[in-house]
């Protein structure tokens, strides 16, 4: 029995840059053994792209709503994508 793996696209809007968020979603989403990427965005928000099993996206998506201990999410804009399993690891960028 195969396990299907999803592609979810977040950006992460709030006080998440300045405040450990990128390191703690690659800690996160390396325990979680989910593949992609963190980035910070020019306008201060964060870009994520997670590739994994249903159960670890939305813990990981849980986490990114709250974030590390000073994060402020405000907002997340969240898209499913089709999933092209072409990370190796999770990445921060």
């Amino acid at each position: 029995m195969s396990t299907a793996i999803k592609r979810y696209h977040l950006i992460i809007s709030g006080r998440v840059q300045g405040v450990s968020y990128r390191v703690s979603a690659w800690e996160k989403a390396r325990q979680l053994g989910l593949s992609g990427w963190v980035s910070n965005l020019r306008d201060g928000r964060v870009e994520m792209i997670i590739e994994g099993e249903q159960e670890q996206l939305d813990q990981m998506t849980e986490w990114a709503a709250e974030g590390p201990r000073f994060a402020k999410v405000s907002h997340i804009d969240l898209t499913e994508e089709t999933a092209a399993a072409d990370f190796a690891d999770f990445q921060i960028r």
